[in-house]
């Protein structure tokens, strides 16, 4: 997984008037968890833009004062009315220990179905999964090339010997429903099998 470059400094005074001071100052106060202590830091505000204001997902090495400290973004809050960077939590990695992301899906090949007038339905675009950060994917790759109109890629068919998914076997990653531009005998494929098993799914 990609990993992105932020530098900060370690904050001698966590109060709130020294908060105060640092976001006039356009910086972000930050904390590290996951190790033997957390870490207190701040960083400039445009460091985050690449970390924050992306649909990818990536990893931060955090150099604070020299320190470099591999992590993932755990929680960020904004300012609700400006939308500036109040706060930035962070997770500590370590090489053999697993961790959780959401991670985007990325689809691969043409649905026949959807050449056929149906219509595709992404319902799941990231999915959360389980692994040690050398084996934390940029994405993870779903076929639709053998889609048919009501046919469903389930979670399942998606399992990776590098990580695990966090979600039931159940779980519809994308599907194609029929629609008015279908043609015939695909809609009545679509009506005899998947109907059936339309209203457990939703």
């Amino acid at each position: 997984m990609k990993s992105i470059t932020i530098k900060g400094s370690k904050r001698e005074s966590v109060g709130k008037s020294a908060t105060k001071a640092l976001r006039n100052a356009g910086m972000v106060p930050c904390v590290i968890y996951g190790g033997k202590t957390p870490i207190h830091f701040s960083a400039e505000e445009k460091a985050f833009k690449n970390l924050v204001y992306t649909p990818n997902v990536y990893t931060a090495s955090i150099d604070v004062d020299g320190q470099t400290i591999p992590a993932i973004l755990q929680d960020i809050q904004f300012h609700p009315v400006t939308d500036r960077i109040l706060h930035v939590d962070f997770y500590q990695l370590f090489d053999d220990k697993e961790v959780t992301m959401n991670i985007p899906v990325k689809l691969t090949g043409t649905s026949p179905g959807v050449l056929n007038g149906g219509s595709l339905r992404f319902t799941n675009r990231k999915l959360k999964i389980k692994a040690v950060p050398a084996n934390l994917p940029d994405f993870v790759s779903a076929d639709i090339s053998k889609l048919k109109i009501g046919n469903k890629l389930f979670v399942t068919e998606l399992k990776n010997d590098d990580y695990t998914f966090m979600h039931p076997d159940n779980t519809v990653v994308v599907q194609v429903r029929t629609s008015r531009n279908a043609v015939a005998e695909e809609e009545t494929e679509e009506t005899t099998e998947a109907a059936p098993e339309a209203t457990a799914a939703e």
